[in-house]
């Protein structure tokens, strides 16, 4: 027995296909999409996840999903079975397995289009790495449509009516998104709940349910409303319409009292005594590491300090940020580097610069009493230098880059010729845990993301003690001028608003910029572009929600839409 979506077109009654009414119409694209078979079910699941990509940053489309979402539903709703449905869970293998494909090709569609763009750090590295790009272009996406196609197996699972099938669908795809952003040391990149993030007045409700909350939203607001009027049909029910607009009015305007209550407060006032400089460099990434140009980029770098970018010099700055990897080298280990930067700040002027720092560490002495061995480590750093040169505080990147920053089984992988895309032999080593604040003399301790530990939510609460501010240095030089360094950015700045505190962004390439409390952009510097922002620091807010209980409000809301489910299956479908 095939479930009512996947009837042969030609067996719909022919006032299913002539009236003029929109649930009519949707319908017959709903039976259409359930239709397809074979290698043409695939593909529309593949074009519906790639389409999707439209809703995240940059483009910021979100209602792309009120299409591609209920496709996907359709798409998984007429997996077939072996035999006719029986019980309050569908747990035909060959229908689960038939909706996981789907999921996974949804999945797979999404990924590879937005994460195209690790293909230029592959090749900004030239050599040996190049020919590898295919398998992070092409794998990484395969591994992370597993969450999809996992998610696509959960919802079908759980016969009913279409309200069902939806809530069903937003409970699966933010359980497994939650999954993504944390097992395996988590890849939350472009978390479905992002869509609804792009204007500042609905990015607020972050800092209640943060972005799994948000993930759950989305897929009820954007995927119901079409879900519902397809099973309306050719009669459109009052109740059905009603449904499909409560769906996807009650949780968008929600969010948006929510946010425009936020935003009505006035700005925060800026911090006495704080003028920070943040310090573009762009500096091309095939030369960034090339030893004999190191010198030369330091320079360029200092001056950018001295001058600005219109001769203006350091008149009343008191702290200068430089990205991560300013310094490519070892630079706490050469006195004259240090002289430098002393000879170019002011007294009282404190320089946080990302530097790779080497650790030597005596190892304990072996049995037969030979020397002990020293162990040397090194790590992704944010150093705080003052006006003399010396060193006032670090903190040691704790979040490293898989493939990156470091190899699983290092060891392995080494001797057989591969290495980090740092080109660091052994990889960096993990900062110690649980994450320190960095002091910084001036401001009332600092929460330091370096790169991709920006992408995390949740990531300062792992501090002992609440910041004043997030300083996150990064180097997107790597992926070019394309949607990565837009998308990181985009995610950074969603801490801002999870944490209630302003946000210093430096990119060496890439986009630089100042986010206030409220998410709120006040200054930014775009790729491709050397230069400088002078700018006060924003005061920091109440800790939001999100702040205080971290992903806690998500599974409350998350349980509360199970119990709903689970009544809602006692019940006959609609």
């Amino acid at each position: 027995m095939r479930p009512p979506l996947q009837r042969d077109l030609n067996e719909r009654p022919k006032e299913a296909t002539t009236g003029f009414g929109i649930g009519p119409f949707i319908r017959v694209q709903s039976e259409r999409v359930a239709h397809l078979d074979g290698w043409r079910r695939w593909l529309a699941a593949l074009i519906a996840g790639a389409a999707s990509i439209l809703a995240m940053a940059p483009f910021h489309l979100y209602l792309i999903l009120c299409v591609t979402l209920p496709v996907l539903l359709w798409l998984i709703e007429a997996s077939p079975r072996r035999a006719p449905l029986a019980g309050r869970f569908d747990l035909d293998r060959r229908r689960l397995l038939s909706a996981a494909v789907a999921g996974w090709c949804f999945g797979y569609g999404f990924h590879v289009v937005g994460l195209y763009w690790l293909r230029e750090a592959f090749l900004v590295t030239g050599g040996g790495l190049a020919m590898l790009w295919p398998l992070g272009v092409l794998g990484l996406p395969a591994f992370l449509a597993v969450f999809h196609g996992m998610a696509a197996a959960c919802a079908v699972a759980i016969p009913g009516g279409p309200v069902v099938r939806v809530i069903a669908l937003a409970l699966a795809l933010s359980a497994t998104e939650w999954l993504r952003g944390n097992i395996l040391t988590g890849f939350p990149w472009n978390i479905l709940g992002l869509a609804l993030t792009g204007p500042d007045i609905l990015m607020q409700s972050s800092g209640l349910i943060g972005i799994y909350g948000l993930t759950l939203v989305t897929v009820l607001a954007l995927a119901g409303p079409l879900v519902v009027l397809a099973a309306a049909g050719r009669s459109e029910p009052t109740t059905m319409l009603s449904v499909a607009a409560a769906l996807f009015a009650v949780p968008l305007l929600a969010m948006h009292g929510y946010g425009a209550w936020r935003l009505s407060a006035p700005p925060p006032p800026m911090v006495e005594g704080v003028r920070l400089r943040l310090v573009q460099p762009s500096i091309d990434q095939r030369e960034k590491w090339q030893a004999d140009k190191q010198l030369a980029h330091l320079h360029r770098q200092l001056e950018l300090t001295r001058d600005g970018t219109d001769g203006r010099g350091m008149a009343g700055i008191t702290h200068v940020v430089w990205p991560e990897a300013a310094m490519p080298f070892l630079p706490l280990q050469r006195p004259q580097v240090l002289q430098a930067i002393a000879d170019a700040l002011p007294d009282g002027v404190h320089l946080l610069a990302g530097v790779l720092r080497l650790e030597r560490r005596q190892l304990a002495a072996t049995a037969d009493g030979s020397a002990p061995e020293i162990e040397t480590r090194v790590y992704n750093s944010l150093a705080v230098i003052d006006g003399e040169g010396r060193l006032v505080s670090v903190y040691d990147k704790t979040h490293l880059v898989p493939f990156g920053e470091y190899l699983p089984y290092q060891d392995l992988l080494e001797g057989i010729g591969l290495q980090a895309l740092v080109r660091q032999r052994g990889g960096f080593a993990v900062g110690p845990q649980p994450r320190p604040l960095l002091a910084v003399p001036g401001l009332a301790g600092a929460a330091p993301l370096i790169c991709y530990e920006a992408i995390f939510p949740g990531s300062t609460r792992l501090s002992q003690s609440r910041p004043s501010v997030l300083i996150n240095i990064t180097n997107d030089g790597w992926f070019g001028n394309s949607t990565g360094p837009r998308q990181h950015l985009h995610q950074a700045r969603l801490r801002s608003v999870e944490e209630g505190l302003p946000m210093m962004r430096v990119a060496n390439n890439g986009i630089t910029a100042v986010f206030d409390a409220y998410g709120r952009q006040l200054a930014r510097l775009e790729l491709d572009t050397a230069g400088v922002i002078d700018t006060g620091l924003p005061s920091s807010l109440a800790p939001p929600l999100y702040s205080r209980l971290g992903d806690l409000p998500f599974w409350m809301i998350w349980c509360a839409g199970l119990i709903c489910l689970l009544t809602l299956t006692r019940q006959k479908p609609t």
